[in-house]
């Protein structure tokens, strides 16, 4: 059985990792999260709630910045490092704090990493690191341009994977994630966000004029990347996009939002924000070709997917988001 270390579990894609691994019975569980107050405590703790009662979960709560918290993980076989500062927008107000958790943070656990011995290193990076006006579909060996401090911490965290992967043998892989969606999904990311306002009969803002889009890739077809990434032995260092291979505008993401959830939705327009990129799309076909990717999720489906988890869950969403959802 191995030992799996999760950082950043108690989120959105680590929790969904942490119930897919035990599910399997095949791994033991260390998930370390420092519960960042970027959003509630609460979502997190309900997160992960369940798992408190499998004999091969361990939860650790502490800091990737703070070197004596790692040292209470002890031996462990694979570090899944998920843990992040995130939100391109507020990276523009707290630079200085993302480069300490993303990039410092980061070479902390690949200092535990070479300490230990621990071969497999999988990281969470975004398709952020590809900036602006780049050629659709996205390649991991094209033009990278960061536009935001997160973006540019995504990168250098990359960067610094790569260094102990050629200086100590740690096979790292950075897996570039691609608008990542589903139950569990942060109160602040679209989907969620406009569901929430379309159930309370809110306007929707959307930045710039609504023919942006994006690459939305559902959180299952995310784990099982993850999960192939922690077995994979071809090579010592890789990036690899992980998206669903197509576009969505964000006026189809409204559209089918108001339809799932049977609302008529008002839209404020506003002007773009900073940092965020107009399109993106991956090629997946490195995915498809090292790890065996194929995302099954098409898009209707995972957002209604979603939509049935947000209702289940309402009663504890409006208690942690203050929010009152009709």
């Amino acid at each position: 059985m191995k030992k799996i270390l999760v950082t950043g579990g108690a989120g959105f894609i680590g929790s969904n990792l942490i119930r897919d691994l035990l599910f399997s019975e095949n791994y033991q569980v260390i998930c370390l999260d420092n519960f960042d107050a970027y959003y509630s405590r609460r979502q997190k703790e309900m997160n992960i709630r369940s798992f408190g009662k499998d004999k091969h979960f361990k939860l650790i709560e502490g800091n990737i910045c703070n070197p004596r918290d790692l040292m209470r993980v002890g031996a462990v076989d694979t570090i899944v490092h998920l843990a992040a500062k995130t939100g391109v927008r507020d990276s523009f107000k707290h630079a200085f704090l993302y480069d300490k958790v993303n990039v410092e943070g980061t070479r902390n656990l690949l200092d535990f990493a070479r300490q230990h011995n621990i071969q497999q290193f999988v990281f969470a990076s975004s398709s952020s690191v590809y900036g602006q006006d780049t050629q659709m579909p996205l390649k991991e060996n094209g033009k990278i341009n960061p536009v935001s401090p997160y973006a540019m911490s995504k990168f250098a965290a990359e960067t610094l994977g790569e260094l102990y992967s050629y200086l100590y043998g740690i096979r790292f892989l950075a897996l570039r994630f691609f608008n990542v969606y589903g139950p569990a999904q942060r109160p602040d990311q679209a989907i969620h966000d406009f569901f929430d306002l379309a159930l309370q009969g809110s306007p929707l803002n959307i930045f710039g004029d609504g023919h942006s889009s994006r690459d939305y890739t559902y959180v299952s077809d995310i784990v099982s990347g993850i999960r192939s990434a922690m077995e994979y032995d071809g090579s010592d260092f890789e990036i690899i996009n992980m998206g669903n291979g197509r576009r969505v505008s964000l006026h189809e993401v409204v559209d089918l939002i108001a339809s799932v959830c049977k609302r008529n939705v008002q839209l404020e327009y506003c002007r773009e924000q900073q940092g965020d990129a107009r399109h993106s799309c991956a090629d997946i076909t490195k995915a498809q070709q090292l790890l065996n990717f194929s995302p099954s999720v098409d898009f209707s489906t995972g957002v209604k997917a979603f939509y049935n988890w947000f209702m289940v869950h309402l009663s504890n969403i409006n208690a942690i988001t203050s929010r009152k959802v009709a």
